[in-house]
């Protein structure tokens, strides 16, 4: 029973999650860059609007050098931005980016937090982004973070004073912030959150200003910055062997879906604070002035100090483990602070460092990579203590168990210890996928049931192993451990996951969006996935109104090992018109599944594992199309060959080297993907084979790019020069500048009709200024913005056509906007009328 309750108080000492990752094995100097960081009592909020945003030099500063509690607040986790990795889009970018900044994190050594808000694609000023948010919403998650992470500094990435001259989204996180550092002291704001946490007042808030926001390097080196704060960052770490400038550009190297990777820097580095509000300073060089950074700041802090500051001492670095006497003196000290959200973390942390100093492994393993409510997994631990301290596993408590195993098992010096467990999965667990797509939110705000799960970066683990440690029989520490799934990849060695908990059947329908051209049926196969063998349930389709399949029914049983089936469905759609969401759905054991199991898989982050609402997009409408063979040439990645290829096309996606004048004479129409000139490197010749393909009567369709990474000069036959001018209303009016155009009338009819249900944006980078040779299609602004004349622009190259355009087609064919289809199916069939 004692053990029972020291593992029932466990929780007050370990973080709300873990990140599913190698064990931990740092080096001495290491252990002792730890060391110096829980000697530090300070925290900070650095807030920002997306995934990038954030100065990892400023973090890395202040976490390794200053060693404060550091933390990214990324109002937004990245979703509606482009993905030069992949195919990703939307929310399952959101997901990727959000590991993204988990590993920058990691590099950098802060910590990292959200909100609910989405990016919902770029915004020209901050009040279309409150429009579409929902300020009290996005303001009420701020203070929360500000409450529930205590710091004593804020720091915003942006000015609020300035809307207009940067991203909506990036003024807006300032507003937010500015606002919410007042507003998280007041009780009478917000008071649904203080059932959870206290009121909160920090110290001061600053605005991390720099030549950006001058408008060049020029221009801020004159400027008075008697009012800064300057900070020299350019610190050299001899723990760690990194410079802080090498450190940053580790970090923000982790944003690939974003291609920053970046080479460090090494030497003087100066950042500035502009004081906002908050506690005056007389030193400017010091913004943690008036605050208490050490361990006086609690009323038995003298002892801790003292002790501590022995550690440091004499801390030796060829056995860490004679540390360890001095270290549990300290926790026991640590456990009577009367300030509960430093006792949690500082508990934590010593805990752990005391664990690196005896070079104590300890791991919770499961036989599966994925289990589900019910199931029952087995689980192998391992603890090894690599020193010649006396320590033993006096119990351990798996979180799924009602009851504590207790081993009392002494771990001698370098001898691996293994064990062997069961977890019984509750039949009401929670599947662990993550926890903002559980529930539909809005298109500015997801939704989130759980105060408390409000902003953490990921969802929980589902499972994890609590260890108790027992040191030379007088002291215990706590060690709370994931429980993850290993294996061995021959060419990558051992390779860590997360353990998943699924639901027992998950559906699928690869096709996200399904057209229909005329009233002829279509097979479309479901794909369907049992988390084990033995499962047998029925499987039918929901369908619109009007649309119906054959069968409407099946029975789907897995047999013998099975546990993927494709179950194929006839569906045939109305005579007329129609658009609709078909869900597969599944009914097992009186329940009825329909979620779509989405893995993700990047080497630079961990595997991810999202449920969906499993759909997909019916569309009834007559698409006409002229030619049939389609070369695509990816860029940074999308899906519009999929939907090419819904409405008849044959696409041959080319690879660079492919790119030859005889293989490009069998194609009726070219179509560069998005970004291509700024992804693909040597370029030039397989430009030059293009551009003459056009002249002898090809037609060349090149999407958008963007003008400051532009790699191949000349992508165009005639003058075009590429902006950052884009129309971000979806729902923008579009005027047909001509509507005789042929695009605008072969092989589809195109009117105004057909800019209707566009997603997220009409487009983007368009060209600001071009040659005569181009025909403007297209006339489009934003609310009180000037007509922008370049989203889609047609030109006649010799024999042939060229057309460039920044409509965002990259979204809207994915999405299966019927008009989009049109328009884009009319720019392939140009000059094929023979007219």
């Amino acid at each position: 029973m004692a053990y029972q309750k020291k593992v029932s108080f466990l929780w007050l000492f370990v973080p709300f999650f873990l990140i599913a990752q190698k064990p931990s094995k740092p080096t001495s100097s290491e252990i002792f860059h730890q060391i110096q960081k829980l000697n530090f009592i300070g925290s900070v909020l650095y807030i920002g609007a997306h995934p990038d945003d954030e100065n990892t030099r400023l973090i890395s500063y202040l976490a390794n050098d200053i060693k404060a509690q550091t933390t990214y607040l990324s109002i937004t986790r990245g979703d509606g931005g482009q993905n030069l990795i992949g195919s990703e889009l939307s929310e399952i970018l959101g997901v990727i980016r959000t590991q993204e900044l988990l590993g920058a994190r990691k590099t950098d050594g802060g910590n990292q937090r959200f909100t609910r808000a989405v990016d919902f694609g770029f915004s020209k000023n901050p009040d279309e982004t409150f429009r579409i948010w929902g300020k009290q919403e996005a303001l009420a998650d701020v203070v929360w973070a500000i409450r529930s992470l205590k710091p004593d500094i804020i720091i915003n990435r942006f000015d609020h004073r300035t809307p207009g001259t940067t991203h909506g989204q990036h003024t807006a996180s300032a507003i937010l912030s500015y606002e919410a550092y007042d507003l998280a002291r007041n009780a009478s704001q917000f008071p649904e959150q203080l059932k959870y946490v206290d009121v909160w007042t920090p110290k001061r808030l600053f605005f991390n200003t720099s030549f950006f926001f001058y408008g060049s390097q020029e221009a801020f080196d004159k400027a008075d910055k008697s009012n800064l704060s300057k900070l020299e960052t350019g610190s050299y770490y001899t723990n760690l062997g990194l410079s802080n400038g090498e450190i940053a550009a580790l970090s923000r190297s982790n944003h690939k879906s974003q291609g920053f990777g970046s080479t460090g820097s090494r030497g003087n580095e100066s950042e500035y604070l502009e004081y906002l509000k908050g506690s005056a300073m007389k030193k400017k060089s010091d913004i943690f002035e008036g605050v208490t950074t050490t361990w006086l700041r609690f009323s038995n802090g003298l002892a801790i100090r003292d002790i501590m500051d022995q550690v440091e001492l004499q801390f030796d670095f060829k056995n860490p483990s004679a540390s360890i006497p001095k270290l549990l003196e300290a926790q026991t000290l640590i456990n009577k602070i009367e300030d509960d959200y430093w006792r949690k973390i500082k508990l934590n942390q010593i805990n752990e460092i005391i664990a690196s100093c005896a070079g104590l492994f300890v791991e919770a393993v499961s036989s599966t990579d994925a289990t589900s409510p019910s199931q029952e997994i087995k689980l192998k631990l391992e603890l090894i203590n690599r020193s010649n301290f006396p320590i033993a596993l006096s119990g351990y408590k798996v979180s799924t168990s009602q009851g504590s195993e207790l081993p009392n098992l002494q771990l001698n010096n370098n001898v691996s210890n293994r064990l062997e467990t069961t977890a019984q999965i509750p039949l009401e667990a929670n599947y662990n996928s993550p926890y903002w797509l559980n529930e539909k939110g809005s298109v500015g705000m997801y939704k989130v049931v759980d105060q408390e799960l409000t902003g953490l970066p990921e969802t929980p683990s589902g499972i994890t192993v609590d260890f108790s440690i027992s040191l030379n029989n007088k002291a215990t520490i706590f060690l709370r451990r994931e429980v993850v799934f290993k294996s061995n990849n021959p060419i990558k060695g051992e390779m860590y996951q997360p353990l998943y908990v699924l639901p027992p059947v998950t559906v699928q329908i690869l096709d996200k969006v399904l057209i229909f051209k005329d009233n002829s049926a279509k097979n479309i196969s479901v794909r369907v996935n049992a988390i084990k063998s033995g499962i047998s349930g029925e499987l039918h389709l929901e369908l619109p109104e009007g649309w119906h399949s054959e069968p409407k029914n099946t029975t789907v049983t897995f047999l013998n090992g099975e546990t993927e089936k494709n179950i194929t469905f006839s569906v045939t759609p109305p005579e007329t018109d129609s658009e609709g969401i078909m869900v597969p759905k599944f009914a097992y054991q009186d329940k009825i599944y329909h979620a779509e199991k989405i893995e993700i898989t990047y080497d630079h982050i961990p595997k991810q594992v999202v449920l969906l609402p499993a759909e997909s997009k019916l569309v009834k409408s007559n698409i006409k199309i002229e030619g049939k063979k389609i070369a695509y040439i990816q860029g940074a990645g999308d899906d519009i060959p999929s939907g090419l290829t819904q409405i008849g096309y044959e696409i041959t996606e080319l690879k660079q080297n492919e790119i030859t004048a005889e293989r490009l004479k069998s194609f009726d129409a070219i179509v560069m993907g998005i970004r291509v000139y700024n992804v693909l490197d040597d370029f030039e010749p397989q430009q030059n084979i293009l551009l003459q393909y056009v002249a002898e009567g090809g037609t060349l369709l090149v999407q958008y790019n963007t003008d400051s990474r532009i790699k191949t000069l000349n992508f165009s036959p005639f003058p075009i020069k590429l902006s950052r001018n884009r129309v971000t209303e979806e729902d923008a009016e579009v005027r047909l500048l001509d509507p005789n155009l042929e695009v605008l009338n072969f092989p589809n009819k195109i009117s105004n009709l057909d800019f209707s249900g566009w997603v997220q944006e009409r487009g983007l980078y368009f060209p600001s200024e071009w040659g005569s040779e181009f025909t403007p299609v297209l006339g489009m602004n934003d609310f009180k913005e000037p007509e922008r004349l370049g989203s889609l622009l047609v030109s006649k190259y010799g024999k042939g056509h060229y057309i460039f355009t920044g409509l965002s087609f990259f979204r809207q064919i994915p999405a299966g906007v019927p008009g989009a289809y049109k328009l884009f199916a009319n720019l392939i069939s140009i000059g094929k009328n023979g007219k």
